[in-house]
């Protein structure tokens, strides 16, 4: 080949060349963006609107009905989840996953802002949020201290705040759990009714005054002043001397009838930090950027804000996401040094030289492909660092296989730079076909649709670059340097490992290569049935999406009844916290009460405000295999005694989110039928072995206060129902009357409210009195009574209608996919009322949509790699020949997978395509020997006999050194890598064992006529 042979014969050019591709990988090494999970965009926004006081039922009618209609008229809409809460509502968009993630915001933006305008007047709040992988914050601190005051800790967190969004690398910094701070007028209501002075009378004056009216600009000679009216409030004195009513006795002023004082509001969000008091503040990374590199930019700032701190605060880590990185990072270090050892000692047969020559295409091809992935803009995450693992074991089998033929030509006496030339010639078409095989079999893989192909696209692009520059290395470099380094006067036969290895192939492979022979049909016939047969075994294993990931966090949710207090809800939080502390893995905990936890993890999104709910962040000194799922497990037994609530211990899992590993949902318009029909679903789930951590959302109704209103007394008193329910609102809730604003620019809302503790309580109704249109203040007493009423707890919906999802886990040893169809096959014995349906959710629709685009990959790689094969061959019968390798390799796959005790999951499925490549990758070179040595003249028999002997060598290397690389990966017990890798050394030990048996045989029976075929170089 002309490549070969210009890097034979041009040493300095070959130099500059080898120079230059290495340092091409050193700066791509220095630059490339490092993060723990792929970034990719998703067409998929949030939109949260908060609306104080309003029940689901109002929140569902006049809050997320209008945006559900709104939104479903924009195009490629894929899916609208909502919820109707307490005073919130919840509107989940996804688009289509080939649309773009920014004109869809856009789309969404304007239908939302249109919208807007059609709400009620009592709507706080309108957030559209993104929902990006991207978005995760890379640390989060903890500010702690028993004695500081909230607006201590808020000064301190704001500062740290500052001091984090001014650090390069860093995009966004957000501080978390503290009440907000308020300008609080608390209204003394027995002193106004006696002054015959109402709350609305306050709230409107307070309005009008807050407003900032520009006056004009008047021309006075020469000069044009502006005039400056009175504008808003720049102080709380300002405030204070409000007059709000007047007459001929005098005037009442604000401090008067009311306190006006900085003050906290609800407190609807608590942290702790190993149980003491904290507020957080988290950093998330910009994208493309160095996350060792912003870490510690992190660490210099924070070292100096940590010298400002009163004594009083303390900051402490409680999650660094650089450290799960560098232990991914770590790992590949780890498995490139076995890699290195492996292949020195699978070339050991060819000598040192030859072992040497090898070793250097390994580092030049994974310096190469680095550099092709990072000018493609993609980052070195835990997939991508996956990829370069796998391709460990494949990027040397080209230089082995063209080494090893040098190394053969030279022990045939030619002289090195003719051995160099002429036997790269003789295999060169055979590489180039069988790399084009592999790469045939990853490129597919890029081009996976859904969420789920964007977040493993960086693993094939990794080993696509990888393989192509190894490829390039292997016909240029290794002919270079074997024509310079390799042995001139080697033996005829090699050293004494090359002899004992080949004596080992000719008095064992031999024998039963002829055996094979002998009886073709036979072997195939076998072969046929054991593939056959390892289909019987996917029902056993079962199958499954994205596994756990092996990081040693892990989140506990913890969700009391309906209407559950904050303050109860605490306490099971402090037991739950007593019970995981007991651990000694556990370095932190991270306790949220009322909130989510903030988001540390790509597909994790944080629990809206909820009084009933709390999450436990918990960090673990390192993930064991073994260690942390016992730990789990133990922990699991343990809170499961505690009563009260539900608790559940969530692992992270890698791919896109789901919301449990089983999940049915019923779908029809009434929810007190789907409140039945959801408590049979839980009872089937409950009788079911294996199902646990049931979550029946509608399990149990809400019980509420209902202010019932004597509308007729109340209308014989001139009370309006609109002034009762703001007087209410103004005891419980409070009453905005709009924003003072700082010097600095920060703003505050103005609150008008009722004497009151932290939290309201019935106590806070008492004495409450409701103005007249006389002016008279009426008791509220007397003019409204509360009784228990019951109100449904949560709306759900999905796709505009209404619906219940009842979501459970997996006991260990049972099969996620299995108890799903039981479930399904219980919940098909069901009579369903008319109008109302079920379907799963969980990992069923996940591994659905994941999967929905393998059938095509693998027709579109099986395609690609027969059109190489006979372009490369010219017949069809070569192509079968080569291609009946493939039913061995998934054999071995199948039952190697087996035997390990994993599931066929979606990483599995991966390492099956890549299987293909690598086995049919060997076979050609069997196959196109066979035909060069019978175009040389040589009988049938004699041809595939010579052709397997010489063939199994490096075959037999090239395959030790892929078993090799993805050895350290299956023995990892990563529940990502080991399904993949275990697959691959599964079928590249019975496709290298038995296919070099099946592939002759199947030679034999299916011989390609040569006569079609253009002969590429006679030796």
């Amino acid at each position: 080949m002309r490549i070969s042979e210009f890097a034979v014969r041009n040493v300095p050019f070959m130099l500059v060349a080898v120079l230059l591709l290495a340092a091409l990988g050193i700066s791509a090494w220095m630059k490339i963006s490092r993060t723990e999970d792929p970034h990719f965009p998703i067409s998929a926004f949030s939109i949260v609107v908060v609306y104080p006081g309003a029940d689901p039922q109002e929140i569902e009618r006049q809050i997320v009905e209008p945006f559900e209609d709104a939104v479903h008229t924009l195009d490629e809409v894929k899916e609208i989840t909502s919820t109707a809460d307490d005073s919130l509502g919840i509107i989940r968009v996804e688009f289509e996953a080939y649309t773009d993630a920014d004109k869809k915001y856009d789309e969404l933006t304007r239908e939302v802002d249109a919208q807007s305008r059609k709400l009620p007047d009592g709507v706080a709040s309108i957030e559209i949020n993104k929902i990006n992988p991207g978005d995760v914050n890379i640390v989060q601190y903890a500010l702690i201290s028993k004695t500081a005051t909230y607006r201590q800790l808020e000064d301190a967190a704001d500062d740290l705040q500052d001091a984090l969004e001014r650090v390069p690398g860093v995009d966004k910094s957000e501080t978390w759990a503290y009440p907000d701070r308020e300008l609080r007028v608390e209204l003394d209501l027995e002193r106004m009714a006696a002054l015959h002075v109402t709350p609305t009378q306050v709230l409107g004056i307070l309005q009008a005054d807050n407003t900032n009216v520009p006056g004009g600009a008047v021309d006075a000679g020469t000069r044009r002043f502006n005039i400056k009216t009175s504008g808003a409030y720049r102080n709380l004195q300002q405030i204070r001397d409000t007059v709000v009513a007047g007459s001929g006795d005098g005037v009442i002023h604000v401090r008067d009838i009311a306190q006006v004082r900085w003050d906290s509001g609800d407190y609807d969000y608590v942290a702790r930090f190993d149980g003491q008091r904290a507020v957080y503040v988290t950093a998330n990374q910009k994208t493309g950027r160095n996350i060792f590199d912003t870490k510690a930019n992190i660490d210099a700032v924070v070292s100096d804000f940590h010298k400002t701190l009163p004594a009083a605060i303390t900051l402490q880590l409680g999650f660094d996401q650089s450290k799960n990185v560098a232990s991914r990072l770590d790992r590949l270090g780890h498995d490139f040094i076995i890699a290195i050892v492996l292949v020195i000692i699978t070339l050991l047969p060819l000598g040192l030289r030859a072992a040497g020559i090898v070793m250097v295409s390994l580092p030049l091809s994974l310096l190469t492909g680095l550099a092709a992935l990072y000018f493609a803009g993609f980052s070195l995450n835990q997939l991508s660092i996956a990829g370069f693992v796998i391709a460990l074991g494949l990027l040397v089998d080209d230089s082995i296989v063209v080494t090893e033929n040098i190394a053969r030509f030279l022990r045939m006496g030619h002289t090195p730079d003719e051995a160099a030339m002429r036997a790269t010639r003789q295999i060169s078409l055979a590489v180039l076909g069988c790399t084009a095989t592999l790469l045939f079999a990853f490129v597919p893989l890029l081009s996976l649709p859904g969420n789920a192909g964007k977040f493993i696209r960086s693993m094939p692009l990794a080993v696509v670059c990888t393989v192509a520059a190894s490829l390039l290395v292997s016909l240029t470099v290794i002919p270079f340097l074997a024509s310079r380094v390799l042995p001139r006067d080697g033996s005829d036969e090699g050293n004494f490992l090359l002899r004992a290895l080949l004596r080992l192939i000719h008095r064992v492979y031999a024998p039963w290569l002829h055996r094979a022979l002998a009886r073709p049909r036979l072997a195939v016939g076998l072969s046929g049935l054991a593939f056959a047969l390892s289909f019987l075994l996917i029902p056993a294993m079962g199958l499954s999406l994205f596994p756990n990931a092996d990081t040693p966090q892990f989140m506990i949710d913890i969700t009391t009844p309906n209407g559950t207090s904050l303050s109860h809800t605490g306490k099971i939080l402090d037991d739950v916290e007593d019970i995981v502390r007991t651990e000694p893995d556990v370095t932190h905990t991270l306790s949220n009460l009322g909130h989510g936890n903030p988001r540390v993890y790509y597909n994790v999104f944080p629990h809206e405000y909820a009084s009933n709910y709390a999450e436990i962040y918990v960090q673990l000194r390192a993930y064991d295999p073994q260690k942390t799922p016992a730990l789990i497990e133990r922990l699991r037994r343990k809170l499961d005694d505690v009563p009260g609530a539900e608790i559940i211990i969530k692992q992270f899992e890698n791919g896109p989110p789901i919301e449990a590993p089983i999940a049915l949902r019923i779908i029809g318009p009434d929810l007190d039928v789907l409140r039945e029909l959801a408590a049979k679903i839980e009872t089937l789930m409950r009788n079911t072995p294996g199902v646990r951590d049931i979550s029946n959302p509608l399990r149990r109704s809400r019980v509420d206060l209902q202010l019932d209103v004597d509308t007729a007394k109340a209308g014989l008193l001139g009370v309006s129902e609109l002034d009762l329910d703001r007087t209410v609102r103004l005891a419980v809730a409070g009453l905005s009357a709009g924003d003072f604003h700082e010097p600095d620019g920060d703003k505050y809302p103005i609150v008008l409210r009722a004497a009151m503790q932290q939290r309201p309580t019935l106590t806070t109704l008492e004495g409450l009195h409701v103005p007249s249109a006389s002016g008279a203040q009426v008791p509220l007493a007397e003019l409204a009574t509360l009784k228990l009423t019951e109100t449904s707890p949560r709306i759900y919906r999905r796709n505009r209608e209404r619906a219940v999802s009842i979501s459970a886990y997996t006991d260990a040893g049972y099969n996620t996919e299995a108890l799903t169809h039981q479930l399904l096959d219980g919940l098909a014995r069901m009579d369903l009322p008319r109008g109302y349906r079920y379907e799963a959710g969980g990992e069923l629709e996940g591994r659905q949509d994941s999967f929905a685009g393998f059938g095509t990959a693998i027709i579109v790689a099986v395609a690609g790699i027969m059109a190489v094969l006979v372009l490369e061959f010219g017949s069809f019968k070569s192509t079968l020949i080569v291609g009946g390798v493939i039913p061995l390799g998934v054999t071995g796959g199948i039952v190697m997978l087996f035997v390990c005790g994993y599931t066929l999951s979606f990483t599995a499925m991966v390492g099956f395509i890549a299987l293909i490549g690598i086995e049919i990758k060997n076979s050609i070179l069997l196959v196109d020997f066979t035909n060069q040595l019978r175009l040389q003249g040589k009988p049938l028999d004699d041809a595939i006999a010579e052709a397997g002997e010489i063939r199994f060598l490096p075959i037999l290397l090239t395959s030790i050194t892929a078993i090799g690389g993805m050895l350290p990966l299956a023995l990892q017990n990563s529940p990502l890598y080991s399904p993949l890798a275990i697959v691959v050394i599964g079928g590249l030990i019975s496709s290298t064992l038995l296919g070099r048996l099946v592939t002759p045989a199947l030679y034999k029976l299916l011989a390609p006529p040569l006569e079609h075929n253009v002969p590429r170089v006679v030796d």
